[in-house]
C-alpha cells in the first residue's frame, strides 16, 4: 500500500486567502468597468468621425432629396461591405472548423482496433511486393541440402565400434605405453 505524502499546510491562513481573493474579484470588476467606459468612448469617437452631424435648416427640398439620396447610396456601399465581410467570417469559420475536425482525427481521438495476426507464407508476400508477373517461389525446403539416413547410421555404427576397439586396446600400462609412444612419434 503506497504511503501518502504528508500534506504541506498552507503559510497564509483560510481568512487572508478570503480577502486576497475577494480584492482579486474587486480589481478585475473595476478593470471590466474601465474597459467598458473606454469602448464606449471609442465607439462614440468613431461614429463622431466618420459620421458628422447634418445640417438640415435652411435646405430646399431639393437640396434635401439630393442629400437623402447620397446618404441612401453611403448605405448601400456599407451593407454591401458588411454582406462580403460576413460572408468570409462564414467561410472562415466552416473552414476553421473542418480543419479542427481533421486534426482530431489525425491526432488519434478515436480508438483504433487491435490488429490481428495473419499468417502469409514467403510466396504470398513476395507475389503482394512484385506483383503477379513475376514468379517467384521461395520454398525454402527444396534449397536445402538432402542428407540420407543410411549414412549417417553407418558413420555412427563405425564411430561406435571403433570407440570400443580403442578402449579395450589403450586399457592397462600397455595401452598407456602405446599413447606415449605415438606423441612421441608425432613430434618427430
Amino acid at each position: 500500500m503506497p504511503e501518502k505524502a504528508p500534506e504541506r499546510k498552507s503559510k497564509i491562513s483560510a481568512s487572508r486567502k478570503l480577502m486576497l481573493k475577494s480584492l482579486m474579484v474587486a480589481k478585475a470588476k473595476e478593470d471590466l468597468e474601465q474597459e467598458m467606459v473606454e469602448k464606449e468612448e471609442q465607439k462614440a469617437k468613431y461614429v463622431e468621425e466618420k459620421a458628422p452631424p447634418i445640417q438640415t435648416s435652411g435646405l430646399s427640398l431639393a437640396e434635401l432629396r439630393t442629400l437623402c439620396e447620397e446618404m441612401h447610396a453611403r448605405i448601400d456601399v456599407v451593407d454591401e461591405e458588411r454582406y462580403d465581410i460576413e460572408a468570409k467570417v462564414l467561410h472562415n469559420t466552416r473552414e476553421i472548423k473542418d480543419l479542427n475536425i481533421k486534426v482530431l482525427d489525425l491526432r488519434g481521438k478515436f480508438k483504433r482496433p487491435n490488429l490481428r495476426r495473419v499468417r502469409v507464407s514467403a510466396d504470398a508476400i513476395l507475389r503482394s511486393l512484385l506483383g503477379s508477373k513475376h514468379k517467384v517461389s521461395l520454398d525454402l525446403r527444396a534449397n536445402l541440402k538432402s542428407v540420407k539416413k543410411e549414412d549417417t547410421e553407418k558413420e555412427k555404427t563405425v564411430e561406435m565400434s571403433d570407440w570400443r576397439k580403442n578402449v579395450e586396446a589403450m586399457s592397462g600400462m600397455e595401452g598407456r605405453k602405446k599413447m606415449f609412444d605415438a606423441a612421441k612419434g608425432q613430434n618427430q
